[in-house]
């Protein structure tokens, strides 16, 4: 795919529909989705509309307390698993036990993420941003590949952002080795990494009629913003001296609900079937970002992120990275 792929279908949902109604007409009984970071934010309401319509869900868990009291609450059939992202050992151990106890996964929704939080490093010594959100599931996602081939009409969801704007990613310098980490590049790069994932990995579920696309999810005041301080969310004008939702989120903001909308939908709709690898965002393909438009910072998805090319090189480098950890 390319960046000209990125043409919307009119799907007939708004950015704020709520994730329940984009799926309410549609039959998923007897599906299984895995939800990573399903417990939290709009992996939460993502879990809670599919466990609704009678998908068979297993969400992931790094705190069992946490998850436990998060869906005391659902309905439907929900299941937890002991996962750890930044924890390879983890990561594998996860996905032994999903092979063992699943005969088919129809959705795998890599939801779970950090953003913009201080220099850590996890696994041999990556880049914790870049860690977690890209090569934890990159490696989960591989681990899965044998349920995934074997399900007839597989798709999985890579959750990127607008934040892929902020940079591609870092080719000579990944793990901030050679520079001063900076949180919002190392962010920005993570998220430009699930938009390419989605797009390599598209390619490898092909012969098996599998698909994958990158999502972004929109604004949403969830726990992702954990590692932000007060000044911080006032400058961008995401909250007043207050700490009260400010104009701008007031008026572009989603609420999780509506936040997982987009989610559903790539997961779910026909209208997807021959583009894969797409990034989504409200409900629809998104378009090339227009730099003259007043919501390129916010809306559209960059070149970069959607390079075949960029792809495949950044593939070879995370299973050259996964057989050296």
């Amino acid at each position: 795919m390319a960046v000209s792929d990125q043409v919307p279908t009119n799907s007939g949902f708004r950015a704020k529909t709520d994730g329940a109604d984009v799926i309410a007409d549609l039959e998923l009984t007897g599906k299984t989705a895995i939800v990573t970071g399903g417990y939290s934010g709009i992996g939460l309401e993502t879990t809670r509309a599919l466990a609704a319509k009678g998908v068979s869900v297993i969400v992931p868990v790094r705190s069992p307390d946490k998850a436990a009291k998060s869906l005391a609450g659902i309905e439907g059939d929900v299941k937890t698993l002991a996962l750890d992202l930044a924890d390879l050992a983890s990561v594998r151990s996860f996905a032994q036990a999903a092979l063992d106890q699943l005969e088919r996964l129809d959705m795998l929704i890599n939801n779970a993420g950090i953003m913009a939080c201080p220099e850590a490093r996890v696994g041999p010594g990556w880049e914790s941003q870049f860690g977690v959100n890209h090569m934890g599931h990159f490696a989960l996602t591989q681990a899965l590949l044998p349920l995934l081939e074997k399900t007839e009409g597989a798709r999985v969801i890579a959750l990127s952002s607008t934040g892929h704007k902020i940079s591609d990613v870092r080719w000579d310098d990944i793990q901030f080795e050679r520079e001063p980490y900076e949180k919002w590049r190392a962010y920005g790069q993570a998220k430009t990494a699930n938009a390419l994932f989605a797009n390599a990995l598209s390619r490898r579920l092909r012969d098996k009629g599998g698909l994958a696309f990158a999502v972004h999810p929109g604004g949403i005041f969830t726990p992702l913003q954990r590692h932000l301080t007060k000044e911080e969310m006032v400058a961008f004008g995401w909250i007043d001296e207050n700490g009260e939702p400010a104009a701008l989120a007031k008026a572009g903001f989603k609420t999780p609900e509506q936040g997982c909308s987009t989610t559903l939908w790539a997961a779910t709709t026909e209208r997807l079937v021959g583009k894969p690898g797409v990034y989504c965002e409200d409900c629809d393909v998104a378009k090339p970002t227009d730099p003259s438009s007043p919501t390129a910072r916010y809306a559209g998805v960059n070149d970069y992120a959607c390079s075949d090319e960029s792809a495949e090189k950044l593939w070879q480098i995370s299973e050259s990275l996964l057989a050296d950890a």
